[in-house]
């Protein structure tokens, strides 16, 4: 075992290499798997997985090389672990979304996304940690952990939080456990923790994946998502998850990137002397618009989404659920506005949500959507570049949860959230003074996935991957 394991480095091993690694008979998928189980158990502190499927996971890498040896033909991710956010059903382990009320629920049938990715070859190694019930960007869930604090933690800094909704899956990537994980994102929750923790990602546009089986917050929001340490990755996971053909790297020359902030002042140059045109795009009204769609569309559509998930599940109802939810911030936003379908007021007051939710779904959501197609129409833009996130990393305790970090954290990544566009997450260095992963974000006109990706496979490229975090 040990000589097959020299075969590869999990600091640099990207998925689309394992895939090619172990059907040319390199080495096999029970030992890159024992691997993966070994680092993840090795790194308790980082509070990453709720659950390890050690047995689940052998099993089914024993199966692939054993079916490799009849001579059946290789798989996509044939042999290659990941993980899966645990808000996302997966037959025979618990999806507990983050929250104590569902640790019993144990689905009988992946979501259709897993359903893709094991037809794919992936070996399912556990379920990750996140914030919980995907109401949150620090990833400080008081319900489960590995280590002796609570919180998932930053792979570049355990003192530093991992970001979220989808942080365990960032960190696992991040501290190269895995190579490729499948998140959640409503508000900016993968391209968040990967900002973070220096991976890749992609929100495709809403509809691109598949959402059943998957705890939700938003209809109108929600979408399930890539998370990498590579593009070429998320590339290989999303022609799995959506069929679409195989996507090339596309040619920096006369790509057009609508700028909206002066920071990543270095990435900008690289960006221009590829031959990338930075048009300054002015957008006034995008933050009033977002503000009228975000919080009345996600806490609205909360309670019914919710409702008719715990009723086809876990048979429980969402008063139950609530009384066992752990973190403050999340149980404070369900008790005082999920559940009474109330929305914050002037002067610390609470009013009636359903009149904000129809104004945002029936006019100020296609007004957000108008501007994007207006904007990307008229300056002929690609994509619209800005840093994923405005800080980096933040110390991990209580307060990492409050407000003020969340609507922070958010700000950037929301609005193309609520308007249903793609975004693409891409790591381009770590921070001069911090040591910390910075990321940049590129969003596209809805439905240009495809596209976006190819840029990505190109900038990736030109930035090259970030180092792995430091040895302990």
């Amino acid at each position: 075992m040990a000589q097959a394991q020299s075969a590869f480095d999990l600091d640099h091993l990207t998925a689309t290499q394992a895939a090619s690694d172990i059907c040319a008979g390199k080495y096999t998928s029970v030992a890159l798997v024992t691997a993966a189980l070994t680092r993840a158990k090795a790194r308790p502190e980082l509070n990453a997985f709720i659950t390890l499927d050690e047995a689940g996971a052998m099993e089914a890498a024993r199966a692939y090389d054993a079916a490799r040896a009849r001579g059946e033909p290789c798989k996509p991710l044939g042999g290659v672990p990941i993980a899966i956010k645990d808000n996302i059903e997966v037959a025979g382990l618990p999806a507990t979304a983050g929250t104590p009320a569902l640790k019993g629920y144990i689905p009988g049938e992946d979501a259709p996304i897993v359903a893709k990715l094991r037809a794919a070859g992936a070996i399912i190694i556990g379920k990750t940690n996140m914030h919980e019930l995907a109401f949150g960007v620090s990833g400080y869930n008081t319900a489960f952990k590995t280590g002796t604090e609570f919180g998932v933690r930053n792979a570049y800094d355990t003192a530093k939080i991992a970001g979220g909704s989808s942080s365990g899956n960032a960190t696992a990537v991040a501290a190269r456990i895995i190579p490729a994980t499948i998140g959640t994102d409503t508000g900016g929750s993968v391209r968040i923790p990967c900002a973070l923790n220096g991976c890749a990602s992609l929100r495709p546009t809403v509809g691109r994946y598949p959402q059943a089986g998957i705890a939700p917050i938003s209809h109108t929001r929600d979408t399930a998502g890539v998370m990498a340490g590579s593009i070429a990755d998320v590339v290989l996971l999303d022609r799995i998850i959506s069929g679409q053909p195989g996507i090339e790297a596309a040619d920096l020359k006369g790509i057009r990137f609508g700028d909206t902030a002066a920071a990543i002042a270095a990435a900008h140059e690289k960006l221009k002397a590829a031959g990338v045109t930075l048009v300054d795009v002015d957008m006034p009204d995008l933050m009033e618009l977002n503000g009228q769609v975000g919080f009345p569309v996600a806490l609205y559509e909360a309670y019914d989404d919710m409702v008719a998930y715990l009723k086809r599940g876990a048979k429980i109802s969402i008063e139950e659920l609530v009384r066992g939810i752990a973190s403050p911030d999340v149980k404070g936003t369900y008790e005082g506005l999920v559940i009474p379908r109330k929305l914050p007021g002037p002067d610390d007051t609470v009013v009636d949500a359903k009149p904000a939710y129809e104004a945002a779904i029936k006019t100020a959501r296609p007004a957000l959507q108008q501007l994007y197609r207006d904007t990307f129409a008229n300056n002929r833009l690609d994509a619209i570049v800005f840093p994923t996130v405005p800080k980096v990393a933040v110390a991990s305790n209580p307060d990492s949860s409050d407000l003020a970090n969340f609507v922070m954290y958010i700000q950037n990544t929301d609005p193309g959230s609520n308007a249903g566009i793609p975004g693409l997450q891409i790591p381009i260095a770590l921070g001069a003074t911090s040591a910390l992963p910075v990321g940049m974000e590129l969003d596209g006109p809805a439905g240009s996935d495809g596209r976006l990706l190819s840029i990505g496979l190109a900038l990736e490229e030109l930035f090259g991957r970030i180092p792995p975090p430091a040895k302990l």
